[in-house]
């Protein structure tokens, strides 16, 4: 499994703790390591998506994450371990808005791709298994940019399954292991990636968890490393939350039957304006709620009172 994949040693391991898709809380006990749970509950809920008629997006390789790491081994991995369906707040209506995530992001990355863009940045890539289960190009790098500890899960459990073709990345897979409040941008670059070439860049469920200063250089470093034609996709949150969400199912669901505490896992400072700092940086961006890409696709959330999906916002961007 591990064929296709060059792994480059961005930081030493004695960095800050770091953050990664979606992420943040406890870490998985046992051969997860230091991998969040929060990232293991994004994994569970693309398995289950796997198996439904409808799928919004389909990761064959999510389960496995699942089941490699005990803190996770009860969690469902199909519908039919979700009695409630879609009405199910955790596992039905947050793990749909996963879903719907991921195929919004994997649509853009793949339109990036078909107009010319031949080098993929997944900022805090996670168990993100894109590298694996999208049709890129046979000339396309995909850098996966996260904490050493999580590559140390993920490589695991991705050689422990049976290497056959189908099980090797569709395109060359790059491991940059950094942290993204070191120098990750530094770790890219030496890893290979070209700034004079156009990139399509994703941070998926990063940015909630960092602290604005971070964020900033995030963006400033971006923006530094994009050549024209390059793209940005990611999730934000641009207003605070209200505190009646606090106590919306979602959260309380996730807290009962998982241990995360959603909310508390937010950073508590005030988020930066980034689609203004994009905007003033000569990108041209929208800003779009998740319900819009509900309607666009027939299935996924849809809005509720005291919701606790409302004040999420995708962000897409071009660099002319």
């Amino acid at each position: 499994m591990s064929v296709g994949v060059t792994e480059n040693h961005g930081v030493t391991e004695g960095g800050t703790g770091g953050v990664t898709e979606g992420v943040g809380g406890g870490g998985a006990e046992g051969v997860a390591g230091d991998v969040e749970l929060t990232t293991l509950l994004v994994a569970a809920a693309r398995a289950i998506e796997t198996h439904r008629p409808d799928a919004l997006a389909r990761d064959h390789y999510a389960e496995h994450f699942v089941r490699a790491a005990p803190a996770a081994t009860h969690w469902p991995v199909h519908p039919r371990d979700v009695p409630d369906g879609e009405a199910d707040p955790l596992w039905g209506r947050l793990g749909r808005y996963f879903a719907l995530r991921t195929r919004a992001f994997d649509d853009q990355l793949l339109r990036a791709v078909q107009l010319g863009a031949r080098q993929v940045v997944l900022l805090g890539a996670g168990l993100d298994a894109r590298a694996y289960r999208l049709d890129w190009p046979g000339d396309c790098t995909l850098y996966e940019v996260d904490r050493p500890e999580v590559f140390a899960f993920k490589e695991r459990v991705l050689d422990g399954l049976e290497a056959t073709a189908s099980d090797r990345p569709t395109a060359h897979r790059v491991a940059v292991k950094a942290d993204f409040r070191t120098d990750w941008a530094g770790a890219l670059t030496a890893a290979g990636f070209h700034p004079d070439h156009p990139t399509a860049w994703l941070a998926e469920g990063l940015l909630l968890h960092l602290p604005g200063t971070a964020e900033r250089e995030l963006f400033a470093a971006v923006d530094r490393l994009s050549a024209p034609a390059s793209t940005l996709a990611y999730e934000a949150r641009l207003a605070p939350e209200a505190a009646a969400v606090r106590d919306h199912p979602v959260h309380t669901a996730t807290r009962e039957r998982t241990g995360i505490d959603l909310p508390a896992l937010l950073d508590a400072e005030p988020r930066p304006d980034t689609p203004a700092d994009l905007t003033a940086r000569g990108w041209s961006t929208t800003v779009h709620t998740p319900y819009e890409f509900t309607r666009h696709y027939g299935r996924g959330p849809l809005p509720e009172p005291d919701d606790a999906l409302a004040a999420n916002r995708w962000v897409f961007a071009v660099r002319p």
